[in-house]
């Protein structure tokens, strides 16, 4: 059975859920464009480009790769895999046991690299498939998912706010061990003069999931109550697990403090520019041209009081602070979304460019809340195994693929990257779970389906 999600977790919720049923006739509908690596093109068809190496990144607004000629032609073992993707992909547009109600998603594209190389990839449905209301559209206004879609990360978002928090420990302008107050005045509260740099990092601060801003006039208004947010009732940081949104938007507002930039840009300074990930990034709607925008955004909700959410943060406190926040807000494809695990894979440097220094990057890797307890009640069998902004060893979503050592996270409109250091094999999972409706489906089944395909003894 899917598991009922809770009010705290999401503030996106709203009103509208009692009059999304009404407006969702033909939600058992399913329409199945499916492809799978190898294929010649990125067209809106669903097919992809030959294969190559992982994370070469397309010029912004064409989604065109470049071709590596190092890269491996494609062989029978990438090739039956890719199809039981596919298939396992596939098998989730309609209901299932578990989701028997909706389909899983509307669409779905997953990316598997092994050595440093694409080994499988395959793309499902519709990265368009309903308008506002939720209203299911005509066959000739969705639009068909493909390999090169941009999604909505969700808190996928964090890994990348944690890697410019953590090159601002490398550089010396901060500590693991700063206290957070050091350098944000605003952030005050009973308790909150202990929380440090990793404590935000590892999810141990005490503070909730949540901040409180709506309804406030101005930017300058929401930051400070983000700041001001209390500690969970009763909660001593540093002694227990909780996961906390509020962190990583406080972390942002360190890495803004201490590099004089806003967040986006130093994603693009820090990261995005020196890494080429011309398809990663905010609000991307200020960055893709009209035609990219028709043809590579990945719908989320489609009955929220915001209409159909397309090229927009999904996170209404992420929307509230402009679309910008470290929680939540980065969109990016499969192919770029993996180069972030192969730049964790390779010690913190990713094809000559160095991000983070390899001792950091270890210690980011490693479980910084050994003999911690764990406070979640959606997932109240999980353990607090968590690095400095990675989760760790969780079979809830890595399946067969969990480990003392794998790594990754995942973000609640479906997407997931899954990191597999002993074998060497970094996995990407973007679906579109929230479209048209959040609570239509959980998503961990699916993740742990495709962790388990990955993991079959004939997957490679």
């Amino acid at each position: 059975m899917m598991r009922r999600m809770s009010l705290h977790r999401r503030t996106v919720l709203g009103a509208g859920l009692a009059a999304a049923s009404a407006a969702l006739a033909g939600c058992r509908e399913v329409t199945r464009p499916v492809a799978a690596e190898p294929a010649t093109s990125p067209a809106a068809s669903g097919s992809a480009a030959p294969p190559s190496a992982p994370g070469r990144a397309p010029a912004r607004g064409t989604g065109q790769a470049a071709p590596d000629p190092a890269a491996p032609a494609p062989g029978r073992g990438r090739t039956d895999l890719a199809g039981r993707l596919r298939l396992t992909l596939d098998r989730h547009l309609s209901p299932t046991d578990d989701n028997p109600d909706h389909p899983a998603y509307a669409g779905a594209v997953t990316l598997c690299q092994l050595n440093g190389a694409d080994l499988a990839k395959a793309w499902v449905g519709k990265a368009l498939r309903y308008g506002a209301g939720p209203v299911l559209l005509p066959e000739s206004k969705q639009v068909a998912m493909r390999y090169d879609s941009i999604f909505d990360l969700a808190s996928l978002t964090k890994v990348y706010t944690a890697i410019l928090a953590l090159q601002q420990v490398d550089s010396g302008q901060l500590k693991l061990d700063t206290k957070v107050v050091d350098h944000l005045p605003g952030f005050t509260g009973a308790g909150k003069d202990k929380i440090t740099v990793a404590m935000l990092l590892a999810h141990t601060s005490g503070l909730p999931v949540g901040a409180k801003v709506v309804g406030l006039p101005d930017d300058a208004a929401r930051r400070a109550a983000v700041l001001a947010t209390p500690l969970v009732s009763g909660a001593t940081p540093g002694t227990v697990f909780r996961y906390s949104s509020v962190g990583f938007m406080v972390l942002a507002f360190l890495v803004e403090k201490v590099t004089g930039r806003p967040l986006d840009q130093a994603l693009r300074a820090g990261l995005t520019g020196p890494l080429g990930l011309h398809d990663t990034g905010f609000k991307p709607k200020t960055w893709l041209s009209a035609a990219e925008q028709a043809a590579r955004l990945v719908a989320t909700d489609a009955r929220s009081s915001r209409g159909l959410l397309r090229g927009v943060v999904h996170d209404d406190v992420a929307n509230h602070m402009g679309g910008i926040a470290g929680h939540a807000g980065i969109f990016s494809t499969a192919a770029e979304v993996a180069v972030i695990g192969q730049l964790l894979l390779g010690g913190g440097a990713y094809r000559g460019t160095r991000i983070l220094s390899e001792e950091l990057t270890r210690r980011m890797l490693e479980n910084v809340n050994a003999g911690l307890p764990a406070v979640d009640p959606e997932r109240p069998h999980r353990t607090s195994a968590h690095g400095l902004g990675v989760v760790l060893d969780q079979p809830w979503f890595m399946g067969r693929l969990s480990g003392p050592r794998t790594f990754g996270h995942t973000g609640f409109t479906g997407t997931s990257l899954l990191v597999d250091p002993a074998r060497q094999l970094v996995l990407v999972l973007l679906t579109n779970r929230a479209h048209p409706n959040w609570s239509w489906a959980d998503p961990d089944p699916v993740r742990v389906s495709v962790a388990d395909t990955v993991a079959a003894p004939n997957a490679r």
